[in-house]
């Protein structure tokens, strides 16, 4: 009798801790559309600056390691990616309540997203600020950016659908 109690509380804890596994969300936003990276990067960065996020730099990825192609010989671009870009931007309302908060969360200080192209197919991920926040003063903050920072995405890549 002890042992089956034991068994099924062992299984009942182990389907505990996996629902709590599948429950955590992932440390990147991700979303995929079935258009070419030269409609889904404007329309984002165009969100992205109606929402006050200004992109300040914009790393062309693939173009800048393509020159690399011939010197890394088979370990360059395995997954077989058409193109890579990102977007480096800022807020400087939403710098300076993070500075106030928690001047350590300023690591996040300007935030970045990347696209990458696949078969006709664009994904946009962005590393997730509560993450790494997650136990800072700025949390509220961050929560707040990373919202309005997905809602970006999510409006630039509607309008394109």
């Amino acid at each position: 009798m002890i042992k089956k109690i034991s068994v099924s509380l062992f299984v009942f804890i182990a389907l505990l801790n996996n629902f709590n596994v599948q429950a955590v969300e992932s440390s990147i936003y991700k979303q995929t559309v079935k258009q070419p990276m030269e409609k889904v990067y404007p329309a984002v960065y165009a969100a992205l600056e109606n929402a006050r996020f200004y992109v300040v730099f914009e790393p062309f990825i693939s173009k800048n390691i393509e020159r690399f192609a011939g010197k890394w010989g088979e370990s360059y671009n395995q997954n077989k990616l058409d193109g890579i870009r990102s977007m480096v931007f800022c807020n400087g309302w939403y710098a300076n309540q993070v500075s106030n908060a928690d001047p350590d969360m300023l690591a996040l200080c300007p935030l970045r997203l990347s696209l990458y192209e696949k078969a006709g197919e664009t994904t946009v991920v962005f590393a997730r600020p509560t993450v790494i926040g997650r136990f800072s003063k700025a949390k509220p903050v961050l929560e707040e950016i990373e919202t309005r920072v997905i809602d970006a995405i999510k409006e630039g890549i509607k309008g394109l659908r």
